[in-house]
């Protein structure tokens, strides 16, 4: 179990702390909705958590298999619904892998990435489209 303790400091912005780490980020609505945009939005955060939920499930796949995934990077494309409710309507990515397409271990990362939590977490109406782009 792990707490997060989330202030609202007041025009749409808030500071959350992880509880462990005492770590901080800070959160602005969007442009789109009332905000600053002059940070990460909620939902922009879900887009992070998806990319760098996928990256690491494969890293510790990776790991387990001495292979090497450094400078591996996810590019995620996160849309809005425009009929309400306002909602995340897709989450894009390309993860892309500093590894040759035809790496014995492919499936294996890609498999990995299917698993994340995240994307386990995140409801079926979502586009969660995954491309991999191979370039060793």
């Amino acid at each position: 179990m792990v707490s997060v303790s989330t202030l609202y400091e007041g025009q749409l912005r808030c500071r959350a702390e992880h509880g462990p780490s005492q770590a901080t980020l800070v959160t602005d609505a969007p442009l789109d909705n009332h905000g600053k945009g002059e940070s990460f939005s909620p939902t922009d955060l879900v887009a992070v958590a998806f990319g760098a939920c996928m990256m690491t499930i494969m890293g510790i796949a990776a790991q387990r298999h001495g292979i090497d995934l450094a400078g591996m990077k996810a590019e995620t494309l996160k849309e809005m619904s425009t009929v309400p409710p306002r909602r995340i309507a897709s989450l894009r990515t390309r993860l892309t892998i500093p590894l040759p397409a035809d790496h014995p271990q492919r499936l294996l990362l890609e498999q990995a990435a299917h698993a994340c939590p995240v994307h386990k977490s995140l409801s079926p109406e979502i586009d969660a489209a995954i491309e991999f782009v191979w370039t060793g």
